[in-house]
């Protein structure tokens, strides 16, 4: 991976902040960094530090894995799945909005690989379990179709 020139952090994160449409004084507040160091950081005259980018992510309202990937901090180790490829690839959105979905898809991604283990579990014991399904809170209706005490889903009566 190539890594980006100096320069590069300080635009993206200034193509960043005129597309959440804020100023660079508002968003140095936000960041709680120097409207001069925000300046340069912006100019490519200085480079952030990993905390500094983290407070400028936070301001944005964007990754800061973003920033540290721009900045050339971290490498963008996972190869790209079909849904960032179209999200990226997609010229009507912002990018602001393109981070944005990034970053709601790849938080989605990481709940499920947390709890990957879980669902495995669950599975095991649904299969155990026989493939009757099951019914939550369920009530009989007035001829007894489901049983309240099992949960489990029972055949109708066949009228004759």
């Amino acid at each position: 991976m190539e890594l980006p020139r100096v320069g590069s952090i300080g635009e993206y994160i200034r193509d960043q902040r005129k597309q959440a449409k804020i100023s660079l004084r508002q968003l140095a507040t936000q960041a709680g960094v120097s409207n001069p160091y925000l300046s340069q950081i912006e100019r490519g005259l200085r480079k952030p530090s990993a905390e500094i980018l983290n407070q400028i992510a936070k301001g944005l309202r964007i990754s800061s894995q973003a920033l540290y990937v721009q900045a050339g901090l971290i490498e963008d180790r996972e190869p790209d799945s079909d849904v960032l490829a179209a999200i990226r690839a997609d010229r009507d959105l912002t990018e602001r909005q393109r981070q944005v979905l990034i970053d709601i898809y790849e938080s989605f991604r990481k709940e499920n690989r947390a709890e990957t283990p879980t669902r495995t579990g669950q599975t095991d014991q649904d299969a155990q379990a026989g493939s009757e399904p099951l019914v939550a809170d369920a009530v009989p209706d007035e001829e007894g179709a489901t049983s309240a005490r099992s949960g489990r889903i029972q055949p109708e009566p066949k009228e004759g």
